[in-house]
């Protein structure tokens, strides 16, 4: 499957090597310009300052006020939810010492994704995206704070953290499409790249403060503390929504759920390089990822060093996420991002492979750094790729589908978990790193000989 989808990478290459020189296809807007929309820069900003000061190249998205406020409720939100995921992987392997239950725990927040994530995307592009997303985060704060009170009482067991998590996986499903289509109104067209790298570092950087301070909680007043805080976090995102300024939301003409979903699959069906772009975003989704689940094992098992240690391992790979998605922001458009992107995906396989042979925490925390820097250059290039080529009215639709790709997460890591009790974590992990190098190579090879016959 992976040469499969590697050699497809030759059509990408061969369609996308003069991306940046070619102009970009016009998207009719479906409603009323919204702020941030091509044109004139909202918030009375200048193209370079806010406020008076001068803004960084890769920070140049925060001038614009509604994605100002976004980029505030993703740091606190997102924070409180890696806290809470960090604390949930440990909730989980306290109570039952298995890395299958792991896997089984990220299976049941598979199972609503692929069932409803499509069914989002439509949604997406009917509603106001901000309060689809609004009405998610909500639901997702009552999840949040119910299962902190299980964990307080004492109550707490494994199938009750499994319900949880199929219900998370259902508010996922309708807030992922919405909250990803959601940037493009924020900004105009000239700066979505940037933007969405931002975005990216912004929620990776989360990932640098969240587990920090879920590792803390754990060794000090245990997990039903981050739990709660995690709770408490959404009100931020809550806030930040509520603070937004929209032009009237103007409804779009639409069939029924089924028709408008079917008419998302044609189009994506009738554009080649787009559908292979959100194949080629698959791969690290089920090779790759999972290896941030399985942390909770290599450092309880291979590493011992117990929950702070975890907060730093998965911090490092945070970290690392940042710099390669601020790399990404800082950028200006090239003619290189496919080759770029997939010199990524190479990278991470590659830095992937040498943490599952580490037993050493130093050594293992500096090959994190270089496995999230790596993972976002490939995720980051990709995402934006992406979002450049899609017509606004199929946005939502679109996005979801990605979206749905990322939802093989679990099925990644259920393979992942089976694979760890069976052979060991690290020979597991040591494969599926290996894959995604065989992979990039190949991709790598097709799209220089498609260059080649050009």
């Amino acid at each position: 499957m992976v040469v499969g989808i590697a050699e497809s990478t030759g059509s990408v290459a061969a369609s996308a090597a003069g991306v940046a020189a070619q102009p970009a296809r016009a998207s009719a807007p479906a409603e009323p310009a919204p702020v941030g929309a091509a044109g004139t820069p909202p918030d009375d900003a200048t193209p370079t300052t806010w406020r008076g000061h001068t803004l960084p190249r890769a920070f140049s998205s925060l001038r614009h006020r509604n994605y100002r406020l976004l980029w505030f409720g993703t740091l606190i939100s997102n924070s409180g939810d890696w806290m809470d995921q960090i604390a949930l992987n440990w909730l989980v392997y306290q109570l039952t010492g298995s890395a299958v239950s792991l896997g089984l725990l990220n299976f049941c927040r598979l199972v609503p994704i692929l069932a409803f994530t499509l069914v989002g995307g439509v949604v997406a592009d009917r509603v106001e995206r901000r309060r689809l997303i609004f009405v998610t985060q909500a639901v997702s704060m009552l999840l949040a704070f119910a299962l902190a009170v299980l964990v307080s009482t004492g109550l707490v067991q494994f199938w009750m953290v499994l319900i949880v998590a199929v219900g998370r996986g259902v508010t996922l499903s309708f807030n992922q499409p919405a909250r990803q289509s959601l940037v493009s109104d924020l900004v105009p067209r000239a700066e979505l790249q940037n933007a969405i790298a931002l975005n990216s570092a912004t929620m990776n950087l989360t990932r640098v403060i969240g587990p920090a301070i879920g590792g803390v909680l754990i060794a000090t007043i245990g997990v039903a503390g981050a739990f709660y805080v995690n709770g408490a976090s959404f009100i931020a995102v809550l806030w930040s929504l509520a603070l937004m300024r929209f032009p009237p939301h103007r409804a779009r003409p639409h069939g029924g759920i089924f028709s408008d979903l079917l008419a998302g699959v044609s189009y994506l069906r009738g554009q080649p390089r787009l559908r292979t772009l959100v194949l080629m975003a698959l791969l690290p989704m089920i090779f790759g990822m999972p290896y941030m689940t399985m942390l909770t094992v290599f450092a309880s098992d291979v590493l011992d060093v117990g929950g702070t240690g975890l907060g730093l391992l998965a911090a490092c790979s945070g970290a690392g996420a940042v710099v390669g998605a601020l790399f990404v922001a800082s950028r200006r458009d090239a003619e290189d991002r496919e080759t770029i992107m997939l010199i990524g995906l190479g990278g991470f396989g590659a830095a992937l492979l040498a943490f599952s042979a580490s037993h050493w925490l130093w050594v293992s925390a500096a090959l994190l750094l270089a496995v999230g820097a790596c993972q976002q250059l490939y995720m980051s290039i990709n995402n934006s790729l992406i979002q450049e080529d899609i017509d606004e009215q199929y946005r939502g639709r679109v996005m979801s589908t990605l979206f749905l790709n990322r939802g093989m997460v679990p099925l990644g890591t259920m393979v992942a978990g089976f694979g760890a009790d069976l052979i060991g974590v690290q020979i597991t992990m040591g494969l599926m790193a290996a894959l995604l190098v065989v992979a990039a190579l190949t991709a790598g090879r097709a799209s220089l000989r498609s260059r080649r016959t050009r």
